[in-house]
């Protein structure tokens, strides 16, 4: 009787083992996207090795989309930007407000893509701009400005968060203004990577820019 008893828990608990090995293979756990990427520069890095790095990014025998990010060699219009893409789908845009030896923070926009909402990014990067810096002074005035030239349309798109094919990446890497491409894995999920733009101002090395100029009234 007792060696029945055994016999019977060692079946129960084959069944049940294999009933969860049917469940799992019929509902397999789902595996997810890529967490810890980042697109853009790393601080302290040499800008000719990022460069070297993005440019290698883009090869890849993997025809999935995927996402990467521009950077450009000058600061651009919302219009500029829109046109350099032509056809790329856009994720995000990444504004900074230029001024001379003052330090002004990266403004990000999400967009669905659109010209309009690319075009409009800037006026909604003006609403930002005073929710990012910090109290005194110098902080406000520098809010103000940056505010401003936003709004008035200013030539302040420093990075573009794309998605596309590797083959579309690399053809956009050779258009006029832009500096760099560089592409994430396929399986890097929205809204769980990193982006750091390439600013035009870092030649040498990336990292904080000069803040002892004076803020201009406008």
């Amino acid at each position: 009787m007792r060696t029945r008893g055994v016999l019977g828990g060692v079946v129960t608990a084959a069944l049940v083992f294999v009933a969860l090995a049917v469940i799992g293979h019929l509902n397999p756990v789902r595996q997810l996207g890529v967490g810890t990427d980042r697109l853009g520069p790393d601080s302290g890095e040499q800008v000719i090795d990022y460069l070297a790095r993005a440019e290698a990014s883009l090869r890849s025998d993997n025809t999935e989309p995927r996402w990467g990010s521009v950077s450009f060699d000058r600061e651009l219009t919302a219009q500029q930007a829109y046109a350099v893409a032509d056809g790329i789908r856009i994720s995000q845009v990444l504004l900074r407000v230029p001024l001379d030896r003052v330090q002004t923070p990266i403004l990000t926009v999400g967009v669905p893509g659109s010209e309009r909402s690319v075009l409009n990014s800037t006026a909604r990067a003006a609403s930002l701009a005073t929710e990012s810096f910090g109290a005194g002074d110098r902080q406000a005035q520098i809010a103000a400005v940056s505010q401003q030239r936003l709004l008035d349309g200013c030539a302040c798109v420093v990075t573009l968060v794309v998605r596309a094919t590797p083959a579309e990446l690399s053809e956009l890497a050779g258009r006029a203004d832009v500096r760099a491409v560089q592409a994430l894995p396929p399986d890097a999920v929205s809204g769980k990577f990193a982006v750091e733009p390439l600013l035009p101002e870092h030649v040498d090395v990336v990292g904080p820019l000069p803040d002892d100029g004076p803020v201009p009234t406008r």
